[in-house]
């Protein structure tokens, strides 16, 4: 099964969303939003650049 976004109230009248991959383990949920319309436009921001997403590796090597 392919992975999904599962967009949710977040109890104070805004909206969040989830990325979940097909085994049910949660990729990444987004910020709060303050309407529907606006976790949409979260949700494809994130198809369009996820594609051409660089890593940005920040951490510090252990040696």
């Amino acid at each position: 099964m392919a992975g999904r976004f599962i967009i949710t109230e977040d109890g104070r009248g805004g909206y969040r969303f989830a990325l979940v991959a097909g085994n049910g383990q949660t990729l990444a949920v987004g910020e709060g939003f303050t309407s529907k319309a606006a976790c949409v436009n979260g949700i494809e921001t994130v198809r369009r650049s996820a594609p051409e997403a660089v890593i940005d590796d920040r951490s510090h090597a252990q040696t």
